[in-house]
């Protein structure tokens, strides 16, 4: 009985199972914006990771694409005042974006960074030496998530990218086009970056064997 009476009743679940998780999603934004405000009356930084809700950052906003999605003005403005992030962390987020969408998530978060505020990304290096590691992180390559990979950075592509935005940088881990490894001394608590050059455990049998090109970037004044 119940597979006749199925097939008319999805017309109907669908809608307001979609409904009924977007009322729980609004409900998890409605959260993240009551943690911002205490944060930020507290004297503590209001710090967001982007797409770690299932690893989540002790003492940061912890958030995925169907609570915050990076590209949506109207979840920051949900959540977020304007001038009120102190700190973004995406670790390898961006490449699952267009540039367009790169561009677009640029251009939303501005208002939002305190004066001193900035964004930390890392992302799979496109310059990296060894042709294995490349294999695995192009488009459409064989490592884990790889399928939905959309860009391969370099550090002269991500570069590029942020000055035609208007953004100002610091590079801290990268590979150059010759394969020579660049590293700056960075805060954790501005945003661990776990595939990094001193903290992935891979590199701890073979040293450089899986780090990230990583950047700090905030609007140029």
């Amino acid at each position: 009985m119940f597979s006749i009476v199925k097939p008319l009743l999805r017309p109907i679940y669908r809608p307001l199972n979609r409904a009924y998780r977007e009322f729980q999603f609004s409900r998890q934004r409605w959260a993240l914006r009551q943690q911002a405000e205490t944060h930020k009356r507290s004297g503590q930084l209001v710090r967001v990771g982007l797409g770690v809700a299932h690893k989540p950052l002790e003492g940061w906003l912890n958030t995925d694409k169907n609570v915050l999605d990076m590209t949506l003005s109207a979840h920051w403005q949900t959540i977020f005042q304007p001038r009120m992030v102190d700190r973004v962390l995406a670790e390898h987020v961006v490449e699952h974006l267009t540039i367009e969408q790169f561009r677009a998530f640029l251009n939303v978060v501005r208002p939002f960074l305190a004066a001193d505020g900035f964004v930390r990304v890392a992302v799979p290096d496109g310059f990296h030496p060894d042709p294995a590691y490349i294999e695995a992180v192009r488009v459409g390559g064989t490592g884990k998530s790889a399928d939905d990979h959309k860009v391969l950075y370099t550090y002269q592509l991500m570069t590029d990218v942020l000055s035609q935005a208007d953004y100002e940088y610091r590079l801290l881990e990268y590979f150059d086009a010759d394969g020579t490894f660049h590293k700056q001394d960075w805060l954790i608590e501005d945003g661990k970056v776990r595939r990094s050059a001193e903290f992935d455990r891979r590199n701890k049998e073979i040293p450089l064997s899986y780090t990230s090109l990583i950047v700090d970037f905030w609007p140029r004044s």
